[in-house]
């Protein structure tokens, strides 16, 4: 397998460069001084700010832009092996290196890797960290799945002495990082277009974990089940992490949170305790309890790189959240909108759960549902309905039409709406953005909240309907 390392800087060329994950591996080995290029199939404010940096990015997918030249090829499990570049760059002999192997060789360039894995939750853990090392003045080298504003972008550029990025297991891709260090949030059924079940998803969380060095630590959701067949007979310490009723409970996990209360607009604060004795309290500026436990994860890490207390509350001041998670886009006529990334049933309760605390009264919460692949689905029909009757009003968009599958013509949206029909609630199903917003623009009340949702382009109905 061809090696990256920053000592020798190439000519590397990538497939997808607009992607959240590729865009910032590329610029990051832009700043390494590597001769960087790439395509996609649309521009996009991550392909303009590539392009500022002297990047060239070719917005058609053709074997022109592949050249002897070119050192190495960097595609994602979403680019087929019949893709023009993919065959010109074969046709070359050139090495070709899926994006996993590359960010498990960047892995290795850092003294101290922190992974964060799990279900869900690993875009806002993964910033809360960041910002964290940030005020503990470690000066971090972050990869983030989101745009975070407190970096300005997807990436930042620090030492070589902490990396922190996120460990996504889809495909398995988590098993070719490097990661010393470690957070898993959760474990849940997910991905299984890939994952035969659950208990294939917990084996590949295991291999994950026994990646990890002697000296490395390991962060672990403590409320996992059977958490003993994930960590016993692991090399690295192994913290653990959860929510308490009472003070008294809290000495059953390394870290934990007790005496949880959420303000008017839905921002969790908490006494967080260490051994059973209290740190201090936490305050935040996200809302959801998902976000406490995500907050307590990110700690337990910061604090075994020696990262203070009051650095930790301070960073969580700052974090507000990163782009398409709960992420403020305006208020219309008295509307209050927002966008969320939710899109399995887990997230999409969590969400809504979290919004149920900033209405009152007569005020309605809408949410407009983009469902994202059509195995998931399908999978879970019944849990998203479930999830999503948590809203007063439900608008359901296709399903993404650009996701990575094909239609097998046995699924829509329509099962969803269907289910939430039986259940009572008020639901309605569009084919097309235009009649959703037309939809929304009619019906929707002063002091309602309105979220969009789901991981496709649904986010673009939130900022037309702000925008109009």
């Amino acid at each position: 397998m061809f090696r990256i390392t920053f000592s020798n800087p190439v000519s590397v060329h990538f497939i997808g460069i607009g992607g959240i994950s590729m865009s910032a591996l590329a610029e990051l080995l832009h700043k390494q001084g590597f001769s960087v290029s790439g395509s996609d199939l649309k521009e996009t404010p991550l392909t303009k700010h590539l392009e500022s940096l002297g990047i060239t990015v070719s917005y058609t997918q053709q074997a022109s832009n592949i050249t002897e030249e070119c050192s190495v090829v960097i595609y994602t499990a979403a680019v087929h092996a019949d893709n023009p570049e993919m065959v010109r760059a074969a046709e070359l002999s050139l090495p070709i290196l899926e994006r996993k192997d590359l960010l498990g060789q960047i892995m290795q360039q850092y003294r101290h890797v922190a992974g964060v894995a799990g279900s869900h939750g690993k875009t806002s853990t993964t910033s809360m960290l960041s910002l964290m090392l940030m005020e503990g003045e470690l000066d971090p080298t972050i990869l983030v799945g989101g745009v975070l504003d407190g970096i300005g972008g997807n990436l930042r550029m620090g030492s070589d002495n902490y990396l922190v990025a996120e460990a996504c297991e889809y495909c398995n891709s988590f098993l070719s990082f490097y990661p010393t260090d470690a957070i898993i949030l959760n474990i849940e059924a997910e991905h299984l277009d890939f994952f035969k079940d659950l208990e294939d998803i917990r084996h590949s969380f295991r291999r994950y974990t026994e990646i990890l060095p002697e000296s490395g630590t390991l962060v672990i959701n403590g409320d996992i089940e059977r958490l003993s067949e994930l960590t016993n007979g692991l090399p690295a310490k192994v913290l653990t992490y959860g929510l308490c009723k009472t003070p008294e409970q809290c000495a059953s996990y390394d870290y934990a949170a007790t005496d949880c209360s959420f303000d008017a607009n839905g921002f969790g604060s908490y006494d967080l305790y260490e051994k059973g004795q209290l740190l201090g309290r936490i305050s935040l500026r996200v809302i959801g309890m998902h976000n406490i436990s995500n907050s307590m994860a990110a700690a337990a890490l910061a604090f075994s790189y020696g990262v203070s207390f009051d650095a930790v509350a301070a960073a969580l001041l700052k974090y507000t959240g990163t782009h398409r998670r709960f992420e403020y886009k305006g208020t219309v006529n008295g509307v209050r909108v927002y966008d969320d990334y939710a899109h399995h049933p887990s997230e999409i309760s969590a969400t809504l759960s979290a919004a149920r605390a900033c209405v009152s009264g007569t005020q309605k919460l809408w949410c407009v549902f983009q469902p994202h692949t059509f195995s998931r689905t399908k999978a879970f029909l019944p849990e998203f309905a479930k999830s999503l009757a948590l809203a007063d009003t439900v608008v359901l968009a296709d399903i993404y039409s650009a996701s990575r599958e094909k239609d097998p013509g046995d699924i829509s949206s329509g099962n969803i709406a269907e289910l939430l029909k039986e259940k009572g609630k008020e639901v309605y199903y569009f084919h097309s953005f235009d009649e959703i917003e037309k939809f929304l623009s009619t019906h929707c009340a002063p002091n309602d909240l309105l979220i969009t949702m789901g991981a496709g382009d649904i986010v673009s109905v939130a900022e037309s309907f702000v925008s109009a």
